[in-house]
């Protein structure tokens, strides 16, 4: 069974590794979620490379993919084990990425949107506002996180949410309560999803091997 490793520091990574289950069924998904040091990895890049390197050092080479399942750390970090660890297959969640004049909201936290690759991705959006929801981290991890925290960070009309943090993907329901039903939500999710399934040539979202 092919064996893929998901590595956060907080619940994002969970709700990414059920996905998987749900979609891939027969690859085996090894949750590496480093709650212990979610404070201090977040905290920059360089610290949250280091969390990522200690937990994942068991796992390099001894499985089929690892999969950083953070924005942060996928946005400057993927090149860097990619180039130190080159048996060891890396992929990591990408911002969407597509022109549109409509008004755009990216939520996302100060240390992601401070790095070149987030104002790079981003800069495709016209009428964007850019949304920094450090504080909603650890309401999430803790179940906390309630409809008027929402409603009280989303009062700017928008037509397009972008999720540039994994935490944010499991309020799919809650954002669409708070602004509109009609809003479109864009998470990493789906694209990650069809990147793992070519790194490991499988056929979309049935976990099988494709045929040589």
């Amino acid at each position: 069974m092919l064996k893929i490793v998901i590595f956060d520091v907080g619940y994002g990574g969970e709700v990414f590794a059920d996905r998987l289950e749900e979609e891939l069924g027969i690859v085996d998904v090894i949750r590496v979620i480093d709650w212990r040091n979610a404070a201090a990895a977040l905290s920059g890049s360089h610290q949250i490379r280091q969390v990522a390197e200690a937990a994942l050092r068991p796992y390099i080479g001894r499985v089929d993919l690892i999969f950083l399942a953070n924005h942060l750390l996928s946005t400057t970090s993927l090149r860097y084990f990619r180039r130190h660890y080159k048996n060891q297959a890396f992929l990591g969640f990408e911002i969407p990425v597509f022109k549109t004049t409509r008004k755009t909201l990216v939520l996302t936290t100060k240390a992601l949107s401070k790095t070149f690759s987030f104002q790079y991705a981003t800069s495709c959006f016209k009428n964007k506002e850019t949304l920094l929801l450090d504080h909603w981290t650890s309401k999430i991890d803790d179940g906390e996180l309630t409809l008027a925290d929402i409603k009280q960070a989303l009062q700017s009309p928008a037509e397009i949410l972008v999720l540039a943090n994994s935490n944010f993907s499991d309020l799919k329901t809650m954002f669409k309560t708070a602004v509109h039903q009609n809003i479109k939500i864009l998470d990493s999710h789906d694209s990650a999803i069809r990147d793992i399934c070519k790194t490991l040539k499988l056929r979309g979202g049935i976990g099988r091997r494709k045929k040589s």
